[in-house]
């Protein structure tokens, strides 16, 4: 008897770790891993953000690897179209209750695809706390897509080329000319 619990309780252990790999860990080599944005670096990417917005209605926003959607969310009560990008579908559906429970049902939005096949020509606002190993070939797809006027707010990592309109500690500011 204690082997068969033995052996259903290996099963589940190498389930639930197959699970945790497949969610977390290939995020890691596809893009970027689950990283925080802190409450304190989210106050102070909004005012760049605000501004960005120079008094323009009905702007859509999107934080690309939204994680756990707080930045989706603040995007949301700061009168934004707010969508989230992410790959992991526990995130996503955390996300989408935290979305729910705030009652921004109708202004935020989680979409689970990968941001490397999600087209942003149709964002004004990009948000992003990317890894560096990402961020050259994320550059050029963003500087294909976006429409001219688009502003990317780059928490922690610049992009390699293209030159920031703003930079204030490690957060860089880009607009898409």
């Amino acid at each position: 008897m204690f082997f068969i619990l033995y052996l259903i309780f290996s099963a589940i252990l190498a389930i639930a770790l197959i699970i945790f790999i497949i969610t977390f860990g290939v995020p890691m080599f596809t893009g970027a891993p689950f990283a925080v944005s802190t409450p304190f670096k989210i106050k102070k990417m909004m005012p760049f953000i605000i501004e960005a917005m120079a008094g323009r209605a009905d702007l859509k926003a999107v934080d690309i690897g939204s994680g756990d959607g707080r930045i989706v969310i603040a995007l949301a009560k700061n009168n934004l179209i707010a969508h989230g990008i992410e790959i992991n579908p526990f995130l996503a559906m955390f996300s989408r209750l935290k979305i729910k429970a705030a009652g921004l049902s109708g202004k935020a939005f989680i979409h689970r695809e990968s941001f490397w096949r999600t087209d942003f020509s149709q964002y004004d606002i990009i948000v992003l706390f990317g890894v560096f190993y990402i961020m050259a070939k994320l550059e050029k797809k963003l500087l294909a897509e976006l429409k001219p006027g688009a502003v990317v707010t780059c928490n922690h990592f610049a992009f390699p080329t293209w030159q920031p309109v703003k930079q204030v500690g490690d957060i860089y500011i880009y607009k898409k000319s």
